[in-house]
């Protein structure tokens, strides 16, 4: 957030949630004035909200604001490097998977690579989308083209992983 919205923030939520001036000049002046009380969004960030991490075998792992689940894809760089995918194995749901076993698998028509869990857990669904659109995951490998959704074990885990930095170093020496 920048560091004015930062400052006009508060003064814009106790403006809003005044009640309007009974002058009608005032009010067809500033719009805000009219606004109902009560109608005002805050926004807050729990610690885990959409923390992200890499592999060293490109893959990433994203875990929900519930800090319990997760989901896991291949990285660009992976996608790339694959070429044209054809194919995308998905996990079946339950699958209990320890780290670095695979969760799944993809085919492209350079290669096949199977995608390894970052950390341990219980499959909860494959993308489904994934059955039907192989391709899909050349158009969004770290969004909407997750392979797998999973209730992880253990969240200490992660702190084994990389940072998006840590990541990019290690592309940067291959």
């Amino acid at each position: 957030m920048s560091t004015v919205a930062r400052s006009v923030r508060p003064f814009a939520s106790r403006v809003i949630a005044q009640k309007p001036l009974s002058t009608p000049s005032i009010a067809r002046l500033s719009p805000t004035l009219r606004f109902p009380r009560g109608n005002t969004r805050s926004f807050s960030q729990s610690v885990f909200w959409q923390v992200k991490k890499y592999t060293e075998s490109h893959e990433w792992i994203e875990l929900a604001e519930d800090g319990k689940t997760a989901k896991i894809g291949i990285t660009d760089y992976a996608a790339h490097s694959l070429g044209e995918v054809v194919f995308v194995e998905l996990p079946e749901e339950g699958l209990e998977v320890n780290v670095g076993e695979p969760v799944g698998a993809v085919e492209s028509v350079k290669s096949a690579s199977d995608v390894l869990s970052p950390v341990s857990g219980t499959v909860i669904k494959g993308n489904a989308v994934l059955e039907d659109k192989a391709k899909f995951i050349n158009e969004s490998p770290e969004g909407e083209a997750w392979i797998a959704e999973i209730e992880v074990n253990d969240v200490a885990e992660f702190d084994a992983l990389l940072d998006a930095e840590a990541y990019k170093q290690t592309l940067d020496l291959e």
